[in-house]
């Protein structure tokens, strides 16, 4: 049991997390559902790969025989973490993703005691933005002697990928949750707030993001509350089946990601720190295959974890330039 498996390896982001993880020289296995852009992808890279599809538990169990841990990058992940994440246990193999949508952090939540008694680890958002915000919190944290409240904001460029326009559309809601007093609450949609990116304070809207699980559970801060800032044209419109695979790496060289956080202490002081980073769908894919490295030389916790818990705050600034200051 000493290999690396991604499943929707053929996807956009799970393509190129292979890419990283074959750089990176992780014994790797490629799977999914179609056997013919797997077996082309396979061999491009030299590695092996499995066909199986999420409808049959047993085939999946048989499909995660000699594999040690598990990145699923095919979303939305409201139709495949359920059935990984339950097969993973069952099969003695760490499971992480790359998922934005509440609904694998929750699941996670109420499978942390079974995890545990089998001895996996369970990391949905071992790349992208959790990995990201939970360092930058941490980050700011640290420095707060009784910190009590945590706004963070994440200020998405470039255009959206297929697969992660379609998540966001399937798991639109209309109420927005922050943390507050420990628990998840409903707030205003309306609650916007400024922050500044590094260019002059921009309007943030109030979004429901796994962070408020995320980041409570690596600091133990009460009161998280979490924004994101869209540009431009701002979300796709129209047929998102239509939509290109995701951002060439033209565009993704051209739009780098921003996020930024306030930590209120009990006095009302206010610590602002700074993140920047590669493009998110670059940053998601490095982290992702890179916390599938560590996970697999033997850096795990039994249970739900989260990038910034497991591997520190300083997590986030080992991918790629990615830099944290103190504004």
């Amino acid at each position: 049991m000493t290999k690396l498996m991604i499943y929707g390896a053929t996807g956009y982001t799970g393509r190129m997390a292979a890419e990283h993880a074959k750089a990176a020289g992780t014994p790797l296995v490629l799977a999914g559902r179609s056997r013919e852009s797997l077996s082309r992808l396979a061999a491009e890279l030299g590695v092996e790969y499995r066909v199986f599809s999420l409808d049959d538990p047993a085939a999946i169990h048989d499909s995660l025989a000699g594999v040690l841990v598990l990145i699923n990058c095919a979303g939305p992940f409201t139709r495949t973490a359920e059935a990984l994440m339950k097969a993973s246990i069952r099969s003695g193999v760490h499971y992480l993703d790359t998922a934005a949508e509440l609904v694998s952090y929750r699941l996670a939540e109420s499978l942390d005691d079974q995890a545990k008694a089998a001895g996996i680890m369970l990391m949905p958002g071992g790349g992208g933005s959790v990995a990201m915000l939970g360092s930058l919190a941490g980050h700011a944290v640290a420095k707060v002697r009784a910190p009590r409240k945590i706004r963070i904001a994440l200020h998405v460029a470039g255009a959206f990928s297929r697969g992660s326009a379609i998540s966001a559309m399937e798991n639109v809601t209309t109420e927005v949750l922050a943390r507050i007093g420990g628990r998840l609450v409903g707030v205003a949609a309306d609650g916007i707030w400024k922050f500044d990116f590094g260019q002059g304070t921009v309007d943030c809207f109030p979004v429901t993001l796994p962070d408020l699980i995320t980041i409570w559970r690596s600091t133990g801060v009460p009161d998280v509350e979490t924004f994101v800032h869209v540009p431009g044209d701002g979300f796709p419109q129209g047929d998102l089946c239509l939509l290109a695979d995701g951002p060439g790496e033209e565009d993704r060289l051209a739009n780098r990601y921003q996020a930024a956080v306030e930590v209120t202490d009990a006095e009302g002081q206010v610590t602002r720190s700074l993140l920047d980073t590669v493009n998110g769908y670059t940053f998601t894919a490095m982290a992702a295959a890179e916390a599938g490295r560590r996970v697999l030389a033997g850096e795990v916790r039994p249970g739900f974890q989260t990038p910034a818990g497991l591997f520190g705050s300083g997590f986030a600034q080992t991918i790629a330039d990615t830099t944290i200051v103190d504004v």
